[in-house]
């Protein structure tokens, strides 16, 4: 009888590891793989916001209130025409600051080297040097103007380093612009990026 017993006891005991040992990984991993926050699939607009095929994406590496050294990745994506020139615009309530020292674009980054759950290394893509680069903090706005054109289908992203976010947090809309070579100087509107920074 004890020989039965111990017989029972084996194969579930070989279930249960391989259990085991996928929830220690888990709860090892996922809040080191969770920390960056992405734009949510699916937002709530209200009033004249964006359509769903207005929205752009980002990637926050913290998106907690009153965190100081945010960094936020304001992905314009492949555009069909070539960039000249790039205008941020963020609302009067958003009670945050940038540091225009770390105002930078990159370009040829869609998303993490690699991939898998895992995997903590973001691919920034490489920096374009720029001819300027203005914050309004009293008018709002961030332009951006690349020493040479960003060519038309390059993944371009805005990456805003050393952000001190605002301190209850909220939902922000971000809106970009660009303007092309030979355009009229007036930049075109292409998205939003609804920015939401929650406490955790």
């Amino acid at each position: 009888m004890p020989k039965l017993i111990s017989a029972q006891r084996r194969p579930r005991q070989r279930r249960l590891w391989p259990a085991l040992l996928l929830t220690g990984l888990c709860a090892v991993g996922l809040p080191v793989a969770v920390r960056a926050q992405t734009n949510p699939g699916f937002t709530f607009t209200w009033g004249d916001g964006p359509s769903g095929k207005q929205q752009l994406s980002y990637v926050l590496d913290y998106g907690t209130p009153g965190f100081n050294g945010d960094r936020y990745r304001l992905k314009l994506g492949p555009q069909k025409v070539a960039i000249s020139g790039i205008s941020i615009t963020y609302p009067d309530y958003f009670d945050g600051t940038f540091d225009p020292k770390g105002i930078e674009v990159r370009v040829g980054a869609e998303g993490s080297k690699g991939g898998g759950l895992f995997n903590l290394r973001r691919d920034l893509g490489k920096p374009v040097e720029m001819s300027e680069v203005t914050l309004d903090p009293d008018n709002r706005i961030i332009t951006l103007t690349p020493s040479d054109v960003i060519p038309a289908g390059t993944p371009v992203q805005v990456v805003l380093n050393n952000v001190r976010n605002p301190p209850t947090g909220g939902m922000y809309y971000f809106n970009a612009r660009i303007s092309s070579p030979g355009d009229i100087p007036l930049m075109r509107y292409i998205g939003t990026w609804v920015v939401g920074i929650y406490r955790s």
